[in-house]
Formats: C-alpha cells, sequence, structure tokens
C-alpha cells in the first residue's frame, strides 16, 4: 500500500466540502506534516486539482450588494455578519493554501520550504475559520446562515496559470488589506464590549502579518530566479490581476512588520 503523501491528502481537503470538516482534516495534515507521519511531498497531476475547491450548499454565493452590512454595535446581528463574512474569508483562505501548494511547487520546482509554509498557512487559516464559527455558534448563528461574494475564489482562478500574479494578488494585495482594516475592527468591537470577537480577531491579525510575509518571501524568490525588479513587477501583476486600486489608509506599521515595502504598494493606491 502506498503511503500517502502531502500533495495527495492536501487535494483531498480541496475536494472536502463540509466546512468544519475541511478545517479539520486541514490542521490534521498540517500536524502529520510537521511530525513527520506524512513526508513526501508527492506529485499532482494537473487533472487532480480541482478548478473549485469543495464547498457547503450554504451560504448562497451572492453579489456583495447582497451581503448583509456589517455593522459593529450592541445589536448582535451587525457582529453576527462581520464573523460570517470573515469566516467566509478564512474558508477560501483555507482552500488558497492548498491550491499554492499544490498547484505550483511542482511546476515551479520549488523547494520544500514552500511546502512548509504553506501547510503553516493553511493550519492557522483553518484555526481561524474554526474560531470564528465557533464564535458565530456562541452568539446564536453558524456560518452558512447568510450570504457571501466570491471575489476570493475569482482572484484564484484569475491567477491559477502563474504564481507570481497569485502570490502578488492574494497576500500581498487581498491579506495585506485585511492588515489595514483589522485593528479597527478590534476597536470596534471591544467598544461594543464583544470582548471574545475582538481576541479573535487579534489572533487572525497577529497571523496573517506572517502570512503576508511569506507570500512576499516566496514573490521575491521567484522574482530572483526570473530576474524581474520586484516591485515594479508586483505593480504590473496588480495592474494586470486586480480590479481596482489599492486602498488607503494603509498600516504601515503592520506591513513593515510582514516586511512589505511602501515602495510596493504605495505607487498603486488609490488618489485622495
Amino acid at each position: 500500500m502506498t503511503a500517502p503523501t502531502l500533495l495527495a491528502r492536501a487535494i483531498g481537503v480541496l475536494r472536502t466540502s463540509n466546512a468544519t470538516e475541511k478545517a479539520v482534516k486541514s490542521r490534521q495534515l498540517a500536524k502529520a506534516w510537521r511530525d513527520g507521519t506524512i513526508d513526501e511531498i508527492g506529485v499532482a497531476g494537473d487533472g487532480e486539482i480541482p478548478s473549485r475547491p469543495g464547498r457547503p450548499q450554504q451560504p448562497r454565493l451572492a453579489p456583495p450588494r447582497e451581503v448583509p452590512r456589517r455593522r459593529i454595535s450592541q445589536n448582535p446581528a451587525g457582529r453576527i455578519a462581520l464573523l460570517h463574512a470573515l469566516a467566509h474569508i478564512e474558508l477560501n483562505a483555507v482552500d488558497l493554501s492548498w491550491d499554492i501548494l499544490v498547484r505550483f511547487i511542482g511546476q515551479e520546482n520549488l523547494p520544500r520550504e514552500f511546502a512548509d509554509d504553506w501547510v503553516k498557512v493553511a493550519d492557522e487559516e483553518a484555526k481561524h475559520f474554526t474560531l470564528l464559527n465557533d464564535r458565530l455558534q456562541s452568539l446564536g448563528s453558524f456560518y452558512g446562515e447568510l450570504p457571501a461574494h466570491d471575489g476570493l475564489w475569482e482572484a484564484a482562478e484569475s491567477t491559477a496559470a502563474d504564481v507570481s500574479a497569485r502570490l502578488a494578488i492574494v497576500p500581498m494585495v487581498l491579506e495585506a488589506r485585511g492588515l489595514d482594516v483589522t485593528p479597527a475592527m478590534i476597536d470596534k468591537l471591544t467598544k461594543a464590549e464583544d470582548h471574545e470577537s475582538a481576541a479573535i480577531l487579534d489572533i487572525i491579525h497577529r497571523d496573517e502579518i506572517t502570512h503576508v510575509a511569506i507570500g512576499h518571501k516566496w514573490f521575491d524568490h521567484i522574482c530572483q530566479r526570473n530576474n524581474h525588479e520586484p516591485a515594479e513587477h508586483f505593480q504590473n501583476l496588480v495592474r494586470r490581476y486586480y480590479n481596482g486600486t489599492l486602498k488607503r489608509p494603509f498600516n504601515r506599521k503592520s506591513r513593515d512588520r510582514a516586511g512589505l515595502p511602501v515602495s510596493f504598494y504605495e505607487p498603486l493606491a488609490e488618489t485622495p
């Protein structure tokens, strides 16, 4: 009997439809990789990698205008909408982490450290989803109760053929945007005396700094290998693959901690 490989198990996680089961499998696989229970990376054939990951029947995917407003107040409905939207983002992030691993490690001849990094990211994104879903349940809700939009996976589909574009758009633009907006959400939740939710977002914010750093690390690796000037290449990719300009204000403190140079993103910012 052939021993399971990291990529074979990761593809199994991608194909898993139940959100809670996907998160559990992600954390189990990450532990098995860290412990050495699974040691072989393996090979992923193009036909094995799903173009879309398995997802539950709920939430209903809808245009952004149909997704409930995320007002943070003493009324729990707005906070539930916020936590639901964040849980949806984190579930997408689980799939994005496994997808970048299985799609590109062999195709781009990337080292084992690439696998180590994205397994770590997938593990933490699964942790985030679980924390948010548990919090939703404690508030009388659950993941899937509200509609959500599909913007994150649309970004994955548009960058499926270019690892540099995937790294630029997902960790270095979308996750970096999370660094910008999360501290204000934490402050609002704290003022609303929802300290449990604020604590979860604080965990997410700290972890996401590392995720942006990992994205930037591998973007630089690919640029050096292909003789691209990193800042210029990043800006060209964002102009090509990202719909819109980058929004101010930027959280320079967290972006700096992630090692993301201001020279990368400031030239792409919207004008006042």
